[in-house]
This record gives C-alpha cells, sequence and structure tokens, in this order.
C-alpha cells in the first residue's frame, strides 16, 4: 500500500518507487526490486494504477505508473482504517503518518483514530467473553460508544464552563465590563468538533466484531 500512496503524490517508475520507498521507509530493510515490479502488475492488474508508454532508461526499458482514482480511493480507505494492535503496529502506523503528511493530509485524524482503537483493545478479553455467552455485537458496540462519548461530552461542558467563568472573572476585574453571549461561530465550531470526534469514535466500532470473533473468544 505504501507503494500507491506514494504514486498518488507523483507518477513514477520502479526504480523510482524503489528508491522513495527505501529512503523513507526502508533504510534498514531496502525493498527488493522484483516486489516493485509484482506489486506495480498486481497493482495495474487490480485497476489501481495504470502503465504509461515504454521509456527507455539507462540499462532497460522502464514504464511510468499512474495512480487512477480507485487506487485513491484505495490510499484513503487505507489511511483512515484504524489498525489492530500487532507486533508491526508501529511501522505501519509509521508509514501512514509519512505518506498522510507527504500527500498533504493532516495525520491528526488517523492518530486519534488510533488512539480510540487502542482503547476499544482494551475490552478484547471482556467482550470476546460475553460474545461467546450470546451477547449480540451491537450491544458492546453500543458500551463502546457511551464509554467514549459520555466522557468527551463531560470533558467539552467542562471545559467550555471554566473558560466562560475565567473569562468573566477577567472581564470584571481588569475592565469592569460583564461577559457577552459568544456569537453564533462559536457554537458552530463547537459542534463541529464534537461532530468530528464522535465520527472517529464511529470509524473504530467496526473494529470490535473483528477482534471479538468466535475463534477469539474460544482462544480467550
Amino acid at each position: 500500500m505504501a507503494l500507491l500512496g506514494l504514486l498518488e503524490r507523483e507518477p513514477g517508475h520502479g526504480y523510482d518507487l524503489k528508491r522513495s520507498y527505501d529512503t523513507y521507509f526502508g533504510r534498514r530493510r531496502p525493498l527488493p526490486f522484483g516486489q516493485v515490479c509484482a506489486t506495480l502488475a498486481r497493482l495495474a492488474r487490480d485497476g489501481k494504477v495504470v502503465p504509461g508508454k515504454v521509456e527507455q532508461g539507462a540499462g532497460s526499458d522502464r514504464k511510468r505508473y499512474a495512480i487512477t482514482d480507485v487506487g485513491k480511493r484505495e490510499v484513503e480507505t487505507w489511511l483512515t482504517e484504524p489498525i489492530e494492535p500487532e507486533a508491526h503496529l508501529q511501522t505501519v502506523l509509521f508509514v501512514k503518518v509519512v505518506l498522510a503528511l507527504m500527500l498533504g493530509r493532516s495525520a491528526e485524524r488517523y492518530l486519534d483514530t488510533q488512539r480510540v482503537t487502542a482503547g476499544v483493545n482494551d475490552w478484547k478479553r471482556p467482550f470476546s467473553l460475553l460474545r461467546l455467552a450470546g451477547a449480540p455485537i451491537r450491544v458492546l458496540r453500543r458500551v463502546v460508544a457511551l464509554e467514549a462519548a459520555v466522557p468527551l461530552f463531560a470533558v467539552a461542558a467542562l471545559a467550555a464552563g471554566l473558560g466562560f467563568a475565567a473569562a468573566a472573572l477577567f472581564l470584571r476585574s481588569q475592565l469592569d465590563e460583564t461577559l457577552r453571549s459568544p456569537g453564533l461561530e462559536y457554537y458552530v465550531i463547537v459542534i463541529a468538533g464534537l461532530v468530528a470526534s464522535l465520527g472517529i469514535i464511529a470509524s473504530t466500532l467496526p473494529l470490535i466484531e473483528r477482534i471479538t470473533g468466535p475463534e477469539v473468544a474460544r482462544n480467550e
């Protein structure tokens, strides 16, 4: 997927992709050129990249590959999909963050999603046992949603209240004025932030079914 992300940045030959991959992600373990060729062939077969005309390169013929709309959607889906905790989590997360920054996207959204995913994983054992006992998946999702959403709204309300109180005290003591109600823009920004946070929480809910399946439950 990293090669597809590099192609979204700009079209390139197999040699270009190998050099970029090794520079950003593979300094300790360079990517074999044969793997690059095999990956490009598979991506072209699946319609995610298209090869250009053969160009005469130094030593051999080369093709310049460009990503398609299908490939761009694949990259976006991969970037936003949370990673299940595993041995290579940090490596995959590093690749995602670097690619996001290279493609002009904010990496904060992906990191927030991963933080929520880590919290969901804490429920893996008890939820697995509950599913084995017959608890519906929708009930488990509701528990996670409430556990994440309730503190979110509580902290938001507390922060807003403290902010208003501090502002009112400052105005009264320093300027001898009273605090006015904020305009519509303030509430729009607050609501937009809460909606974005709820969206991040919602994006991790499908992970519950994967990490608490019957096989996982039996192993627990």
